[in-house]
Formats: C-alpha cells, structure tokens, sequence
C-alpha cells in the first residue's frame, strides 16, 4: 500500500490521500487532501516535503501538532478554517507560503510557527488567543497586522524581526511580551479595535473624550520617531491609556451618581407637593399640621422613587 503511494505521488498532477495515524508521506509528494477522517494531523507528519506546493485541509481539523509541515519551503497557500490549536514550528522555514487563512475557531498559535515564512505578506486572526514566541519571527515581508478582540496574549519575540510591518490593528486589553516588534523599523501606526471608543464617546464631558482620543492617537506620532525599542513604546502607551481611561470613568459615575440624586429628588419633592393635597382633600376634613405631617410620610412612601432609579440608573454603566 505505501509503495503505491509512492508511485502516486510521483505525478505531479496526482494526489495523494492523507488518512493520518502511522501513514507515512512520501518526500516527493506534491498534492496532498487531507481525508475527512483526520482531525489532528499529527507531528512531523509532512516534515521537509520540500516538493509540496498544495494542501486540501477540512473545516474538521482541530489541531495541527509540532512541526507537521516544517520546512515545505515550496507551500504556498494553506486555509485552516477549523483548526483550534497550531503547534511549535507547525509552518517553520516554508518559505514560500504567501497565504494563510485562519477560522474563526482558531485559539493557540506556538512557539515559532511561522517563522521565517519570508513569504507572508499578509495576517488575518479572527479569533486567536495566544501567539506564541517567535511565532511569526523574520517573516520579513509582513507588511500589515489584524489582531482580533479576544486576543490576550502576544508573547516575546511573536513579530521579531518583521521588517517590513508597517501597521497592526489590535485591542487595547491585550499583553504585549517582551520585544515583540523588536527590529520591525517600518511600524508607525496602531490602530485600536473594540470597546474602546464606545466607552470614549459615552464618557460625562466632551473634554475628558477628546483628552483620552489625543491620548489615543498619540502612538502615531511617537512611532513614526522610534527607530528602536519599539515594544516598550507601545506597552507604556497601552497602560497610559488604560490609567486615563479608568479615572475618567470613575470620574464620570461619580458625576452621575450625584446628577441621579439631585433628579431623583426633585421628582420627589415635585411628586409630593402634586399629591399632597389630594390624600388630604380625601380625607375630607379640615388640613391640620398632623394630618399634613401624616399624608407627607403616606407619599413619601410611594412616591415614585423606585421608577426614577429603574429608569435613570442604568446609563451609569458605561460600555466597555
């Protein structure tokens, strides 16, 4: 069976079928379709299939482990739609792979897995968690960077060596490891993505807004200036946007919260004086002082305070 395989493959026009397990790859192989069956293409399983130019994945992959296709230095396009997980230098050294497509399962991206990928022009990570050390180190034609919200960790060295990173889009809740974009001299701009300016544009005066936008775009400007040492210019910037923002909002509840108050009473008193007379004209007896000082506790009591917070409080939550 492995021996027709072999002859298979020697065929550039034929394909050969990936079933996983202890299968072994032919090193000449050129085409391969991964059989629906597989769900984790295991380690080294494609290792230095230096002919490979093309790969069918299904969306029914989970995980694709260590090395699998390190050093296919002629694959030039993979699409990982379903892949949750791409193990340590899973794509390393392929030199020639122009495009990849990530799903929006994706979640882990290892240590140096596409590394060295001179080739990647282009990144778009939907749904990634975590990338992983040199994950993408000297992919030197890497030009442009989408981050998507979820992302929580980008760890040291991810970008190193980037040189031609010109701009990354990203949320503002993510940690940045030590030099990350070490040796990217072409990145000038961030660009930030979420909940950010919701949050800015819900904030009590116009002056706290526009303070925390030119905050914002301060990076911009920096950038453009830093020949090195960029990863600490970003992280400082990140936590200097963080701080101003969290003051600002406690800043911002607090002015609420006094507003709410001052409202919540005069509907109050407005409530009371309205229905102050009614209870008593009720009655149908002369007003005395008890009688009035009886009807202000009967109203009091059910004058409406409850609707003014029901309706009020909750614009003291701002977006995130």
């Amino acid at each position: 069976m492995a021996e027709q395989a072999v002859v298979r493959a020697q065929a550039d026009d034929d394909i050969f079928i990936y079933m996983g397990g202890d299968q072994v790859v032919p090193n000449n192989v050129r085409r391969v379709r991964i059989d629906k069956s597989v769900k984790i293409i295991p380690r080294s399983a494609f290792f230095h299939c230096q002919r490979l130019i093309d790969v069918e994945f299904h969306d029914g992959i989970d995980r694709i482990e260590q090395r699998a296709f390190n050093n296919c230095i002629s694959l030039k396009s993979v699409k990982l739609l379903g892949v949750k997980i791409i193990g340590d230098g899973a794509f390393h050294n392929c030199g020639s792979l122009i495009d990849v497509e990530f799903g929006d399962t994706l979640e882990t991206i290892g240590r140096s897995a596409f590394s060295n990928c001179t080739s990647l022009r282009n990144i778009t990570m939907p749904s990634v968690r975590n990338v992983g050390k040199f994950a993408f180190s000297n992919c030197i034609q890497l030009t442009d960077l989408d981050l998507p919200e979820g992302l929580e960790t980008i760890q040291e060295d991810a970008f190193h060596r980037c040189n031609a990173l010109r701009g990354i889009t990203m949320q503002l809740n993510c940690r940045i490891g030590v030099d990350v974009f070490v040796n990217c001299p072409k990145l000038t701009k961030v660009n930030l993505i979420g909940g950010i300016h919701r949050t800015v544009a819900s904030l009590h005066l116009e002056r706290w807004s526009n303070e925390i936008k030119d905050e914002i775009n301060r990076i911009n400007q920096i950038l453009p200036n830093t020949n090195a040492g960029k990863t600490p210019v970003v992280r400082d910037w990140i936590s200097s946007v963080i701080r101003r923002i969290n003051h600002y909002k406690a800043e911002h509840k607090s002015l609420l919260k006094e507003a709410t108050t001052l409202l919540e009473l005069a509907l109050w008193k407005a409530n009371l004086d309205d229905n102050e007379g009614g209870v008593l004209e009720r009655e149908g007896v002369r007003t005395t002082r008890g009688r009035r000082k009886r009807a202000r506790k009967e109203i009091c009591i059910t004058s409406g305070a409850n609707i003014v917070i029901k309706n009020v409080l909750p614009f003291l939550t701002l977006l995130e």
